[in-house]
């Protein structure tokens, strides 16, 4: 099925409010200026390689709010920087892992951006190999479910991701199970260069969700208020015992697969050109407005505050020291204790 939120005077979702919508803005514009700084540090050869989450940012923040970060569970992958703003990693812990510095959080700067498990943060630890966090994610939910526990596993994964045996292998055991996991596939239309018509046979990712016994649900992952009610929607099926849901969010990678990627090699001029009609920003700043709840002089304030911040951040993390060659073993055994 599809499911699309209404702007303009609609009313919001429940669990919403007007200074909610404004946050959620805030962090999108803020993951949008340290994106772009990422971007540029590794034109510089400061940042070894980077993915961005351009055009991802509506349906990733829409996500996080409709979750308790306090009581369930991420899975993430490496196109994540808006839920990990949302989910309360900073902006300095995430610059510290594209620039490799000493004291970033989730690997102590020992493997690619964005992977390791975050101790503050409930992030489980990301492999780089494409679709292995949905069978972990079915393992915590399966685990929740046993102990009783009304936490909800989220799993993020792209459409490539879609097209792997891990995840068939996910969903047919979440399924039978009828575990508290929802599936959140961010549907770019390109699994690194191959478009989506030469990956599947089907018009959307969601379709799939019947074959395992479970509802699957697509949204335009440019509306924020989509997601959010896609995704409330399947955490209070999931709390209730009623199993998995699959939510297929339909946006635009904005960018190239990664900064060593050239997208033009590989996509038409006129996609490259009608998929900047649907920036999740420019569409979010329009809803605000539409709902008098933000002014064209108040946009410009939010930015310039995010550009400040991401000055600062990086000016901070660039002064930073990089491990030493001591460190490299540290973390990678347990202590001696007695027998």
């Amino acid at each position: 099925m599809t499911s699309s939120s209404a702007s303009g005077d609609a009313a919001l979702p429940d669990g919403l409010s007007d200074s909610d919508l404004l946050d959620m803005y805030r962090t999108m514009v803020l993951s949008r200026n340290l994106d772009e700084r990422v971007w540029l540090l590794n034109r510089q050869g400061k940042a070894a390689i980077a993915a961005s989450a351009q055009g991802h940012e509506a349906a990733q923040i829409g996500t996080i709010k409709a979750l308790d970060p306090s009581r369930d569970h991420f899975l993430i992958y490496y196109r994540q920087f808006t839920a990990m703003l949302g989910l309360g990693t900073t902006p300095s812990e995430l610059l510290s892992g594209f620039l490799a510095k000493k004291g970033e959080p989730m690997s102590g700067a020992r493997q690619f951006p964005l992977h390791g498990a975050h101790p503050r943060v409930d992030l489980f630890s990301f492999s780089n190999v494409v679709a292995t966090q949905l069978p972990h994610a079915v393992g915590v939910a399966l685990a929740d479910k046993m102990r009783g526990s009304d936490a909800v596993t989220i799993v993020f994964f792209g459409d490539g991701a879609a097209s792997q045996g891990d995840t068939h292998e996910a969903m047919n055991f979440a399924g039978i199970h009828g575990l508290p996991v929802i599936f959140m596939c961010e549907n770019n239309r390109y699994a690194i260069s191959v478009p989506i018509h030469k990956q599947m046979p089907l018009e959307s990712v969601a379709a799939r969700a019947s074959s395992y016994g479970f509802p699957g649900v697509s949204i335009d992952g440019t509306d924020m208020l989509a997601a959010y009610e896609a995704v409330s929607a399947a955490a209070q099926r999931a709390r209730a015992g009623d199993g998995p849901t699959l939510v297929e969010a339909n946006v635009e990678r904005l960018l190239p697969h990664t900064t060593d990627d050239d997208h033009t090699r590989y996509r038409p001029g006129d996609d490259i050109e009608s998929m900047k009609t649907r920036d999740p920003l420019a569409v979010t700043r329009n809803m605000l407005i539409s709902r008098g709840l933000l002014s064209d002089a108040e946009a410009g304030q939010i930015e310039a505050e995010a550009k400040a911040t991401v000055n600062a951040v990086t000016d901070e993390v660039d002064a930073l020291p990089y491990p030493t060659t001591e460190s490299m073993y540290e973390h990678l055994f347990a202590g001696s204790r007695s027998q």
